[in-house]
């Protein structure tokens, strides 16, 4: 193959198929639907076996001396934070007689900050009393610690301010000494001395008046604050309602089950590789797909289509059977019971030109054990195949599951059909099977794919054919030209499909 050949296939190759990766989701729609459901009843059982402990809440409007229209809440964040201190907890708890810890109390409340002024304080206790207690309690202490913090401030701005009219009065003292000093006199350099310290006088005396006014507004505004800071909501119980608890609980994990769900059953499909699409199953074992069945008998009202499948199956297989110079197989892999339902299907069907004799191979019980009825074909194990009278028509039923004897399926037939359920050999494997049946010179007719994707609409027929198959898997020798001569033999390609659907794929 050449560099440029190379660089089409991996270019038409996505490292990640989307579409492959849907459809696989979507039938691993059990897995993710489980773990939603579950979710949805852990959600709904934790409402009931773990109810919300008894809440109490209050509201404080808190009042500040730097209040601002503009305020963007940090006056109010500040004081959420204060509650959150060991301090305002360990007057709580003095105040209630209580030995807890206040870093254990911490815990059990937080303060909310509703707008610039209101604060809403949320406490949790082991009874309904102690939750109003506490939450009282908290109100109380954290209005307490507010109003001495603002009175704190107001009295340190006031003494302040009251320093600096104090230095003022001292300044102003030696100024008015300095005036007295002067004798009046008519020379110019002292009258203008003078006029200097008259006009700082008055300065003075003007800054003394402005510290004794914004002294007076400190101490004024420290009673505006204290009225102003008051539990405006008295501590009461918050109700919770169980059946809403519980839905948005159900609600809540019904969403997260999905979705973990959904990731999982991704994970699970891009790490397992299982091939779901025709396109990709016809590729990976070089053979296209001849007809579809689903896994299951369907329900009511599909049934009759799918017996009209089975039967068309059938007719199709039948004809293949007879056409063939050399004995036909039927090689499952994941689907035993449904291969065996199949064989016993087409064995009836030949059963009309003579004896038919099928030869199984299965790992199972499918056919070996099973209750034998009037007109049924007659089955043997691939022990007593030789037995088998030449003139006796037969097949071969067997698996290319992991453990197959790859030697023995020669003796089942040579030449198979594989019966392959959708998704349940991963890519390394389809190119496994692909491989051993080329290596026996068993070349493959075609597959039938059991249980495919209802909505999938690629296409399970490889044009080209077994030359694009692994390892001369279209090549069988022709022994009328001689043993050191090989013929190339063009495979019979089925067109046909059958579906488990109305549609029919072309």
């Amino acid at each position: 193959m050449t560099t440029s050949e190379t660089a089409e296939s991996s270019a038409a190759t996505p490292l990640l198929d989307l579409q492959a990766l849907v459809v696989a989701v979507r039938r691993r729609r059990r897995l993710w639907c489980s773990m939603a459901l579950l979710g949805l009843l852990v959600g709904a059982a934790m409402a009931v076996l773990l109810p919300p402990p008894p809440t109490a809440v209050t509201k404080v409007l808190v009042a500040h001396q730097e209040d601002q229209p503009n305020d963007t809440g940090t006056l109010i964040r500040t004081d959420a934070a204060l509650l959150g201190t060991t301090r305002i907890a360990d007057k709580a708890l003095r105040s209630l007689k209580s030995r807890e810890k206040p870093e254990d109390f911490l815990r059990d409340y937080r303060g909310t900050g509703l707008t610039n002024n209101l604060l809403q304080i949320t406490v949790t206790g082991d009874s309904d009393a102690e939750a109003v207690a506490r939450a009282k309690a908290l109100a109380d202490a954290f209005v307490a610690d507010h109003v001495r913090r603002m009175r704190e401030a107001a009295k340190a701005e006031s003494k302040a301010l009251l320093d600096q009219r104090d230095r003022v009065r001292d300044e102003l003292a030696e100024v008015n000494k300095a005036i007295g000093d002067r004798s009046p006199g008519s020379d110019p350099e002292a009258s203008a001395s003078v006029e200097s310290l008259f006009a700082r006088r008055a300065e003075l005396n003007s800054r003394m008046a402005d510290f004794d006014q914004r002294a007076a507004e400190a101490r004024t505004g420290t009673p505006r604050i204290i009225a102003g800071t008051q539990i405006v909501d008295a501590p009461r119980m918050v109700r919770h309602s169980l059946p809403r608890t519980a839905a948005t609980n159900a609600a809540i994990g019904l969403v997260l089950g999905l979705v973990l769900g959904l990731a999982v059953a991704a994970v699970g499909t891009v790490v397992a590789d299982r091939p779901v699409l025709r396109r990709e199953i016809a590729a990976n074992l070089g053979a296209s797909v001849i007809a579809e069945l689903p896994r299951r008998s369907g329900r009511l009202w599909q049934r009759r289509r799918i017996r009209a499948a089975r039967t068309r199956l059938t007719a199709s297989l039948a004809r293949t059977v007879r056409g063939a110079a050399e004995p036909v197989s039927l090689l499952e892999l994941g689907c035993a019971r449904s291969t065996s339902v199949i064989a016993l299907d087409l064995a009836r069907a030949l059963a009309a030109e003579g004896p038919v004799v099928i030869v199984d191979g299965l790992p199972g019980p499918q056919l070996a054990s099973r209750r034998p009825k009037p007109g049924d074909p007659t089955v043997v194990s691939g022990e007593h195949a030789a037995a088998v009278p030449d003139q006796e028509r037969r097949f071969g039923v067997g698996s290319v599951a992991p453990g197959t004897a790859w030697t023995d399926l020669r003796y089942l037939g040579t030449r198979t059909v594989l019966v392959v359920r959708a998704g349940h050999g991963s890519a390394a494997w389809l190119h496994t099977v692909a491989r051993q049946l080329a290596d026996q010179r068993i070349p493959v007719i075609g597959v039938v794919l059991i249980d495919p994707d209802p909505r999938d609409r690629t296409d399970g027929t490889l044009w080209d054919g077994p030359h694009i198959a692994l390892r001369g898997h279209g090549e069988r020798p022709d022994r009328r030209h001689g043993m050191g001569q090989l013929r190339t033999e063009r495979l019979p390609m089925w067109a046909a499909r059958v579906t488990d659907s109305d549609q029919e794929a072309r």
